[in-house]
């Protein structure tokens, strides 16, 4: 008895609800269908170039698609190329883990000035994704960082190290020729709680001590509680090192009330908790306060307690649980939906799916599992003197190397 199982998103969501699924149904084939030519998502486009350690997931990833019963489609859009209806009428179970990647808003006056970036739409952009790579950032020499959690340390150290640091990386070569030119001297992290109170964790900040040529500026009350965020600041205090081509400083208990500026952010106005204004000046701000929802394909407002979006139809990941957890979690979280997902198929005793559900995807542009082998060589091969690869940003680029077809799905030649 042969279930099919379209997957939507094969980020970390996604490709650990195939595996989990491979191991709780047997017979189960599963279709991963990604929007991008190439799968991995969050892993390969949300992932510090830096982490090449949390990154290495992917080698887990890669025995998922190759597994007999996985097919790979990318470069198919749910929602736009294909209907959620149709690939509902030809699957036997859908499940979205599409994620979430809409940058929460800051909310307040100035926002919309230019210099004002989105952590999210910067991680894209210096993670080489193709729909960032349209509009390189002015970025300038002095940032403010709205944020205290590992997004905000990730874009902190980004911004403050040098070049060299950056060997073992994949960053691309247009982000690093950016950095260079912004040649950034001063980086301030704010956040509205206090240091105990901050979401980061500890060991990021002992990475960020590591920043060449940085000067760190910590307030003492920040560092006095033996907390482990606190005790690590303290650290970043105490370290007689010193640099003079980039000052990191850390602000916490401060609101951020408006940005001001003529033609581009020129200060940042904060309040803290005694209702005082502090303002920073400043080129650039990256706002990085999490993301919102809804999920592409889930609907505003939908409970998804146990994964059930309705008769056939579930999410997992951020899609079904917010825009909070780590890729562990999203582990966890996959193992629960498919337990939930072979729990309802196996009720049903005899699967309703279409005998050729890829049939769906004939008339597309789609991309495979080859294709995205194809591209995983080339970036290998073409890797720069320091670089894990040569990621290619450009959509029209991954789809030449990819050569797209399905014809071999249809059980035709290909």
């Amino acid at each position: 008895m042969t279930f099919q199982v379209a997957i939507v998103g094969s980020g970390p969501a996604g490709c650990y609800t195939a595996q989990a699924l491979l191991r709780t149904l047997p017979g189960v084939r599963i279709t991963l269908v990604e929007r991008l030519p190439v799968p991995y998502g969050l892993v390969r486009y949300g992932v510090a170039a830096d982490h090449q350690g949390t990154k290495a997931v992917t080698r887990q990833f890669d025995r998922v698609l190759g597994h007999p019963d996985v097919t790979f489609v990318g470069n198919v859009e749910v929602g736009a190329d294909v209907s959620l209806e149709v690939l509902r009428s030809q699957f036997d179970a859908v499940v979205i883990a599409t994620g979430l990647c809409r940058d929460r808003r800051l909310g307040i006056a100035g926002e919309e000035l230019p210099g004002v970036i989105p952590s999210g739409w910067l991680t894209r952009w210096a993670n080489g994704h193709p729909d960032a790579t349209h509009a390189r950032p002015r970025l300038g020499r002095r940032a403010v960082v709205i944020g205290n959690g590992n997004v905000a340390i990730d874009v902190a150290r980004l911004l403050a190290k040098a070049q060299d640091e950056f060997t073992g990386s994949d960053l691309p070569g247009e982000v690093a020729s950016a950095l260079v030119a912004a040649d950034v001297g001063e980086v301030v992290i704010v956040g509205r709680g206090t240091a105990d109170e901050a979401r980061f964790d500890p060991v990021m900040v002992k990475e960020l001590a590591q920043v060449a040529g940085a000067t760190f500026d910590v307030p003492e009350s920040s560092s006095a509680s033996a907390s482990p965020r606190s005790d690590a600041l303290r650290h970043l205090a105490d370290d007689q090192r010193r640099g003079n081509r980039v000052v990191v400083r850390f602000r916490f208990g401060w609101t951020p009330s408006r940005i001001e500026g003529e033609d581009r952010v020129e200060k940042v106005v904060f309040a803290d908790r005694t209702g005082t204004e502090h303002s920073v000046a400043t080129d650039t701000v990256v706002s990085a306060i999490g993301f919102t929802g809804p999920a592409p394909l889930v609907p505003d407002g939908a409970r998804v307690e146990d994964g059930r979006l309705g008769t056939g139809l579930y999410a997992v990941g951020w899609a079904r649980r917010g825009p909070r957890g780590t890729i562990p979690d999203a582990r966890t979280d996959a193992r629960l939906v498919a337990e939930v997902v072979a729990g309802d198929l196996g009720a049903q005793h005899r699967p309703t799916s279409r005998s050729e559900p890829h049939r769906c995807f004939a008339a597309l542009p789609a991309t495979d599992l080859e294709g995205w082998q194809a591209i995983d060589r080339y970036e290998r091969a073409t890797a720069a003197h320091g670089r894990v690869r040569n990621k290619v940003t450009d959509r029209r680029a991954l789809l030449q190397l990819a050569r797209p077809r399905l014809n071999h799905l249809q059980g035709e030649p290909a």
